[in-house]
């Protein structure tokens, strides 16, 4: 590469140029190699090309930007160096994937309409082989087809390790982002919609106010790209979308994308770690955004009150955008501006010693215990569904159920016991209908059991429900959460109640109902629904902006279905295909049609995960079994990353080293031993 420049005898810096070949697609990066040990011979066509280019970067919020990308280095690496210009912190939640069209969502992975393998432009462009992570979209600049990972050994293990804590912690310092600053001032503002023509920004032009101006997001996109918006109508097109993801541990060139390409920029992960609003306004912002998108294009499920819930939040999300904002804490709680120093100093004292979370003198020797009368039902085939009344009593991660009090207290047996540690809880909640529900899924020998039990009324439900969370994480009554998982169950459902009226006068208004609710809401609504969202708007008409998010936030993080990545697949010796769910502590294999858990395994039972490259299936080894399958709706390389992905997330501790391991991650993540 030396005497390449000498001989071009142009004056300029060369320093970020290096040798692409595109016949191989992969850089040669190891500079101290020769040619011939990379197996280059005479007749071979190299690229002495820029290792940044420029990747149009579409965000959460819809935006895009225009961003310097090394393309050189891995994914991974890529995002990290992306999200510290962005002033994203805890990079490891985010990655790149390939924008979708309606197409791929109507099949599987291996389905799609094939493209020929190389396609060839007259003026000698860019001649792309295989896409190592084997999608393509069909509408960008030519690619390749698929492409297999040839490795000697048929399984490469990748071993788990979660209670080792001999590790540095794969997590990232709080940072600030550093980019270039000028003085011509344009962006976009926190309110109105995109404008069709100047939809792209680039960092530059964000220019000092980066941070600011990614804190906050327009209220409206524009009518171009909302109809690019991906709309799943079933199951099995959410879990086409997964498809889309880019390989981590491969660089965004060798995935077959090339300069001035559009990529989107998501979290992946939904495992979010010390938000934080003093130095978190940026991600906050992101994750909000996301969450908001997800709910308008119905690729998570609500219902009715919950909907409106979410409109009211956004309504205030976006009154509070040009009023000024109380200022925050080290930890995030709101506070008169202090200086760096005292912060500092707060900080270290809680560091030394502790939060207090103590209410008072209690007695460890007595056992905390929940009794009610409930009703019951436990599903059997061809039953109508016939709820009976029992005495529940909760205690030491069990429910008893006795057909009378009298029976608990006596020396009688109870009908039904239930252990609860590791079983699915879901809230089966309508408040319009009075209906306050909990959904058990009992892990036994045949799969998953489900129960269903009914409380009478709201403070009833918030002391079962944060009863059956707590146990199902292996948490007694006594644990010092309890209490506040309560308070934030009746938080929610009180969110949910509309006001006797609106604070704000409909009129003062313009609320556009696609920019608030889901299609199918809008259509059952019609002319109320602005009066619909206004009364909800009421119940969250003081908070603040980013607590308005962050509130927005949880709210979304407590519908049944977040969280959970799905992916279509079919296991070893079964003939029809199923649903895998991936979530942050759990597999779930589930129905293809309902979604309903047939069976969950915890990933604290998991003793490793193993890919067969060459017929490209997995085998996850648990405590109790073995499970193997083969990914229908993606590359078996995705749902590799998705399970090391949360369990390099899961190592992550505020008492550990503030690094981001990034060896460890590619272990995880990898599929190479």
């Amino acid at each position: 590469m030396l005497r390449l420049v000498e001989d071009l005898d142009i004056a300029m810096d060369w320093s970020d140029h290096a040798l692409w070949w595109p016949a191989r697609n992969h850089w040669l990066t190891r500079t101290r190699s020769t040619l011939d040990q990379y197996g280059v011979a005479a007749d071979a066509l190299l690229h002495f090309t820029p290792m940044h280019k420029t990747l149009r970067v579409q965000l959460p919020d819809m935006r895009c930007l225009d961003c310097r990308v090394d393309f050189s280095v891995k994914t991974f690496n890529a995002v990290i160096n992306l999200c510290k210009e962005l002033g994203i912190r805890h990079p490891e939640e985010l990655s790149f994937c390939k924008p979708l069209e309606p197409n791929h969502l109507k099949y599987n992975l291996k389905d799609l309409p094939t493209k020929k393998k190389v396609e060839h432009q007259k003026n000698g462009h860019w001649n792309v082989p295989a896409d190592t992570n084997t999608f393509i979209p069909a509408s960008q600049s030519p690619r390749g087809s698929t492409g297999s990972l040839d490795q000697s050994s048929p399984f490469m293990c990748a071993p788990v390790t979660p209670n080792n804590r001999n590790h540095s912690t794969p997590i990232s310092s709080p940072h600030t982002g550093t980019w270039k600053r000028n003085n011509n001032s344009s962006g976009f503002g926190s309110t109105g919609s995109f404008n069709a023509n100047n939809s792209t920004m680039s960092l530059e032009a964000l220019n000092g106010g980066l941070t600011e101006s990614l804190a906050q997001s327009p209220t409206s996109i524009s009518p171009e790209v909302r109809v690019k918006l991906i709309k799943p109508k079933s199951l099995i097109e959410r879990a086409r979308m997964n498809v889309s993801w880019l390989d981590s541990s491969l660089s965004i060139m060798e995935q077959g994308i090339r300069e001035f390409d559009t990529l989107r920029l998501k979290f992946k992960f939904y495992s979010f770690y010390d938000l934080n609003p003093k130095t978190d306004a940026v991600r906050i912002n992101m994750i909000y955004e996301q969450a908001k998108w997800q709910l308008l294009a119905e690729e998570i499920d609500c219902t009715e009150e919950e909907m409106l819930m979410f409109a009211a939040l956004q309504v205030q999300v976006n009154l509070q955008a040009s009023v000024p904002q109380p200022t925050y804490d080290s930890n995030g709680a709101t506070s008169p501006v202090e200086d760096d120093i005292d912060a500092a100093l707060t900080d270290l004292q809680v560091t030394l010693e502790g939060s207090n979370i103590s209410n008072g003198p209690s007695d460890i020797t007595q056992v905390p215990e929940l009794c009610d009368e409930l009703r019951f039902f436990k599903p059997k085939r061809f039953t109508l569904k016939a709820f009976k009344r029992y005495w529940f009593t909760c205690r030491d991660l069990q429910l008893r159920l006795y057909k009378s009090r009298e029976e608990a207290g006596g020396s009688e047996s109870p009908v039904y016991v239930i252990n609860l540690r590791g079983c699915e809880v879901t809230p089966d909640v309508h408040l319009s209908q009075g209906r306050y529900g909990i959904r058990l899924e009992v892990p036994s020998a045949e799969g998953m059991t489900e129960m269903w039990i009914r409380c009478d009324n709201e403070q009833q439900y918030a002391k079962w429900m944060a009863a059956c969370r707590l146990a199902a994480k292996g948490r007694t009554l006594a644990d010092a959460s309890y209490e506040s998982e309560v308070n934030s169950i009746t938080a929610f459902l009180q969110l949910q109640r509309p006001a006797p009226a609106p604070a704000i006068n409909p009129n003062a208004l313009d609320i556009v109902p696609e920019d608030y609710v889901a299609p199918r809401f809008a259509k059952k609504f019609k002319g109320k629904l602005v009066q619909r969202i206004l009364e909800a708007h009421a119940n969250v008409k003081d908070l603040p902006l980013v607590e308005a998010k962050l509130n927005y936030i949880k709210a979304w993080q407590s519908l049944p279905e977040y969280g959970i990545s799905l992916f279509v697949v079919r296991f070893t010796g079964k003939s029809k295909d199923e649903l895998l769910g991936i979530a942050n502590n759990r597999l779930m294999r589930m129905d293809l049609h309902t979604g309903d858990h047939l069976k969950t395994w915890r990933y604290n039972t998991m003793k490793a995960w193993n890919v067969n490259w060459e017929v490209k299936h997995m085998m996850v080894q648990f405590e109790e079994e073995n499970i193997i399958f083969e990914c229908q709706s993606a590359d078996c390389k995705v749902v590799h990353e998705f399970i090391g992905g949360y369990i390099f997330l899961s190592m992550r501790s505020k008492e550990a080293n503030q690094t981001l391991n990034e060896d460890l991650f590619h272990k995880l993540t990898g599929g190479w031993a």
